[in-house]
């Protein structure tokens, strides 16, 4: 799969973490000029997790790996569980970072 370290997907707009982590992703995505599509059935959503562990999760990832962003909240993955149940993103669907 794509990298986490350096990805501008993962120190981008919080929101689109967030929508993936609750709708999970499909198809191609550049991350560092190399495109990844290799997994047919993409990333599966991960929405069974609490507003809590998958703001702590995002926030682990958007500052490990030599990354440094900000903080994702409990509050911002509560406004965005409208997303749960619809279909699985694709890069079309998120803010270019």
């Amino acid at each position: 799969g794509p990298p986490l370290a350096g990805s501008e997907w993962v120190t981008g707009p919080v929101s689109n973490l967030i929508k993936i982590q609750l709708r999970g992703l499909i198809g191609p995505i550049e991350v560092k000029g190399k495109v990844y599509d290799q997994f047919p059935a993409g990333m599966l959503p991960m929405a069974y997790q609490t507003d809590e562990q998958i703001a702590g999760a995002l926030t682990y990832v958007r500052n490990s790996f030599g990354n440094k962003a900000s903080a994702v909240y409990p509050e911002e993955v509560k406004a965005l569980r409208d997303e749960v149940g619809k279909p699985q993103l694709t890069v079309q669907d998120l803010i270019k970072p």
